[in-house]
Order: C-alpha cells, then sequence, then structure tokens
C-alpha cells in the first residue's frame, strides 16, 4: 500500500507498483484528500487516516504500508493508531518533527517535487491545509510505539532528514536506508535502490509468517 506526498498524487509510485508486482506482489497506491482523483476535496489528516484505512481496510492480508513525505507522515500516524492492521511500514522524505524550521524545508521540498513531477500545479492551498494538519504532530511520539517492523528510506541530499538519528534511536530495530546522490523524492530519483528496499521488505515479512504443519 503506497502513500504519496503533498501535491502529487498516486502517479509517483508507477516505478514501484511494476516492480512489486512483477515481482508477484500486490500493489496498490492511493490518493489522499486533496490530490489527484481527490483534488476537489480538502485535506485533513482525519481524512488522510480514514482514506488509508478503507485500502488497509480492503486488503486480504496486513499489508506493507508505505508512505513518501506527507505520505510517510499520515502512513507513520496511521500506524500509531493502527498498527494490528499491518505487517510492515516504511518511511521516506519524513524523519524531521515538523515545526519551526523544518516547515520552510517542506514547502521547498513539495515545491521540488511537484516541478520535477510536473504534478499538482495550481493546488498550494493543499501545503496550507498540510501544515494546518500536521500542527503539533509528533512522528517520534507514534513511532515509539509501534511494534511493526519499521524501515526508512531517505536520498542523501534530502533536506527533510534532520532527525534521522533520533528516530533511530526512538525505535530501536529500524533499518535505514540511505541512498547515495536522491534528494526528497527518493522513488523517483532512485527507484531501483527504492524498489530493492521495498522488496527485501517484504520477502522479509514473508519470511516471518510461521509455515502451516501438516496434520
Amino acid at each position: 500500500m503506497l502513500v504519496h506526498g503533498t501535491r502529487t498524487s498516486s502517479a509517483i509510485w508507477q516505478a514501484q507498483v511494476a516492480a512489486l508486482r512483477q515481482g508477484g506482489h500486490a500493489a496498490h497506491a492511493i490518493d489522499l484528500p486533496g490530490h489527484g482523483a481527490r483534488s476537489g476535496e480538502r485535506f485533513t489528516l482525519e481524512g488522510a487516516l480514514a482514506a488509508i484505512d478503507d485500502a488497509v481496510s480492503a486488503c486480504t492480508v496486513p499489508p506493507l504500508l508505505v508512505g513518501l513525505s506527507l505520505g510517510g507522515y499520515a502512513s507513520l500516524a496511521y500506524a500509531g493508531r493502527h498498527g494490528g492492521k499491518l505487517a510492515g511500514v516504511v518511511l521516506a522524505g519524513c524523519s524531521t518533527e515538523i515545526k519551526g524550521k523544518p516547515l520552510g524545508l517542506y514547502r521547498h521540498a513539495s515545491t521540488h517535487v511537484t516541478r520535477w513531477l510536473g504534478l499538482g500545479q495550481g493546488t498550494w492551498h493543499v501545503v496550507a491545509d498540510m501544515l494546518a494538519a500536521l500542527a503539533g504532530y509528533s512522528p517520534l511520539r507514534d513511532l515509539r510505539r509501534l511494534l511493526v517492523p519499521v524501515w526508512v528510506v531517505n536520498g542523501r541530499r534530502d533536506p527533510l532528514r534532520l532527525d534521522e538519528r533520533r528516530y533511530l534511536r526512538a525505535l530501536p530495530g529500524v533499518r535505514l536506508t540511505v541512498v547515495p546522490r536522491a534528494g526528497h523524492d527518493v522513488n523517483s530519483h532512485a527507484p531501483a535502490a527504492f524498489n530493492r528496499v521495498l522488496l527485501d521488505a517484504l520477502h522479509e515479512l514473508a519470511s516471518r509468517v510461521p509455515t502451516p504443519v501438516p496434520a
């Protein structure tokens, strides 16, 4: 299950959906309120969590939830509330607390992603909605309470990895991958490296499932 960032849409995950399906995995990317097929709606965190929950509930088995940027924060918030519905979480481009200076960095990063991909033009109200929705939200608080495996993936050039080490301290066992020469939109800058993280994560999760013992 893949969740996009601010002012983009589910379209950013085309390379990941293709690679996952080629590897024999079901893959589905959703649009958050205010984005893509839901661009006529206003973004709220509760609306984002509801969108994720609808998609997760439609899965036949607990999915690996993958979020980039805003989608990463929304995925983390969802996992903090509904971790029992998930097999694991991949968090990309969201390794910082959204307050003070990082707010400006977030605006810069979302602008870069939008220009690079050519998506989301004329929807800057979503940024204001996003900032209001995340005001006071602490990703570290939710991270500390997770009981499912967590992978963190960041581009080395991503400005939103200020608290990367704090994330690792908050939840021992977090797997960190920093992708060289990639920026905030790490899944698009380095799709092969990003896809490898996803496939390896799914392989690890599959190995955790007990093999049925014949009666």
